[in-house]
């Protein structure tokens, strides 16, 4: 059985771009995506309608996940057309390129670090410096975690998080993100006023609240489950914190295709240059994969992720809470 640098190294020969296998990924998603999202603007019954807008939610969290991989230069790398695509698709989807890339990259290589781990994620505390903090701080770090604030993402994470704090905070080096909010609304401006609030709702709003609020929490449970392990420097290793800090998320193969396999966190965090339509394919080939720690779409396994709110360093392990 495989482990440290040995393992990351047996997974290179995975980590190679197929190129018309990703333009063929690009291309169908893209092509199925505005199928749906015309479906919002047909005359046609409004259950059909909102039924479509619904749909084209789901479809935009793959999509934001073909971008995620662009980001992280697994797919198409080299190409010009595929970059201008997909830096248009950022400002539109309130992820502009210099905030997303800056602090997901940070996020890959500080995953699992206590007090490190929180640029570019949700923030981790331990016990004992959550209870010396005053009490507005603490409501600070709880609302960041709360379930509203995830299902609420759009505004909380994309708008806020990704596009205007990031550009207040440097101005200079995060213009993109003022330039993604004006993109994002006078994009839904012009369908208010030009085919009225039912297209904004149903194109626009429905399509981003739903994969907003799906992202959100695929990102905070990935990192915030049962079992999650979280280190301090001195004990931290790259491979030790993408399998002992990342989850596998159980879903069906639908689910699976909707979110472009970013269940296989685990596989993603070992190697982030493996495409997304191969991560499948790594965790049958390497016993080492095929037992990761697993959370799921489950109410039960949404509860138990939500509920954890501190690193209880005595315990190792995350807490609620009920036991601070």
């Amino acid at each position: 059985m495989r482990s440290g640098k040995e393992l990351i190294l047996a997974t290179k020969e995975f980590a190679t771009d197929r190129q018309s296998k990703s333009w063929w990924m690009i291309i169908s998603t893209g092509v199925i995506w505005l199928i749906f999202l015309s479906g919002t603007l047909l005359n046609i019954p409004t259950i059909a309608k909102i039924a479509c807008s619904i749909i084209s939610g789901f479809i935009l969290v793959r999509v934001f996940v073909i971008y995620h991989d662009h980001q992280h230069k697994s797919i198409l790398a080299k190409s010009k057309i595929a970059d201008f695509f997909m830096q248009l698709f950022g400002l539109l989807a309130l992820t502009p390129s210099s905030i997303w890339k800056s602090s997901h990259d940070y996020h890959h290589h500080h995953n699992s670090i206590l007090m490190g781990a929180s640029y570019g994620s949700f923030p981790v505390m331990t016990k004992k410096f959550y209870l010396r903090l005053p009490r507005k701080k603490r409501f600070q770090y709880l609302f960041a975690r709360h379930p509203l604030t995830l299902l609420f993402g759009y505004i909380t994470v994309f708008m806020l998080g990704m596009c205007l704090l990031p550009f207040l905070s440097q101005p200079k080096k995060h213009l993109d993100g003022l330039f993604s909010l004006i993109v994002h609304f006078s994009f839904g401006s012009l369908l208010l006023f030009g085919l009225g609030w039912q297209s904004l709702v149903l194109f626009l709003i429905i399509p981003c609240f739903i994969s907003s609020a799906i992202g959100s929490y695929l990102f905070y449970a990935q990192h915030n489950f049962p079992g999650v392990l979280y280190m301090d420097k001195k004990g931290w290793a790259y491979e030790k914190a993408a399998l002992e800090s990342s989850s596998f998320f159980k879903m069906n193969p639908l689910m699976h295709w909707f979110t472009g396999n970013i269940g296989y966190h685990h596989i993603h965090h070992l190697n982030a240059r493996i495409p997304f339509y191969r991560l499948p394919e790594v965790m049958k080939k390497f016993p080492e994969l095929q037992s990761p720690k697993i959370t799921s779409f489950k109410p039960s396994d949404i509860y138990r992720c939500l509920r954890l709110k501190v690193w209880d360093v005595d315990k190792q392990q995350m807490v609620g809470l009920a036991e601070i």
